[in-house]
């Protein structure tokens, strides 16, 4: 099933105004969607026997930039039977300045491999998936302080009264 079949699907069953935006010029096709529709989303791709998006690839968080007070989530899902894909992301509005966090429904309901890809976004960016099972850090101590991938991270020094050092003399090819 071709992209634009999947996003008139798509259409028919939510509505236009599920759908942000759209990104055809990559080698995935993208749609950003309305977060507040995303788990029923989900589930229709899943479910709806012509679709049957029965695989999540990855899941990723995206920060663009310091200075926006919004983060992203992409999700790449597959149906494997009849060989089709398409890429969803979703923007996570925050308020950097206030250090909190976004949040975004889980869809380990959805895909149960959701969540180790949610963990880890969790880890690296502070994502909170809500109605998550398990989340907790994945990849980073649990009392590691921020998020190693997001733009404004800043690097630790010292843990647990040991110096990290980020030595590149010895990574040189």
């Amino acid at each position: 099933m071709k992209f634009e079949e999947i996003k008139n699907k798509i259409i028919e069953k939510f509505g236009s105004e599920i759908i942000i935006a759209e990104q055809t010029e990559q080698l995935q096709a993208q749609l950003t969607v309305d977060i507040h529709s995303l788990v029923r989303l989900c589930f229709y791709l899943k479910d709806d026997a012509d679709l049957y998006f029965d695989y999540l690839n990855c899941l990723s968080g995206v920060d663009y930039a310091a200075d926006r007070n919004e983060l992203a989530v992409v999700y790449h899902i597959s149906s494997i039977p009849y060989k089709h894909n398409i890429v969803l992301k979703v923007m996570l509005p925050f308020n950097r300045a206030e250090n909190e966090n976004p949040q975004c429904p889980s869809v380990c309901e959805v895909w149960r491999s959701a969540d180790w890809h949610e963990r880890e976004a969790f880890d690296m960016y502070g994502i909170v998936f809500t109605n998550h099972p398990d989340l907790r850090r994945i990849l980073c101590p649990d009392d590691w302080e921020g998020y190693p991938l997001r733009k404004d991270y800043v690097a630790a020094e010292l843990y647990k009264e040991l110096k990290i050092t980020f030595d590149r003399k010895d990574d040189q090819l």
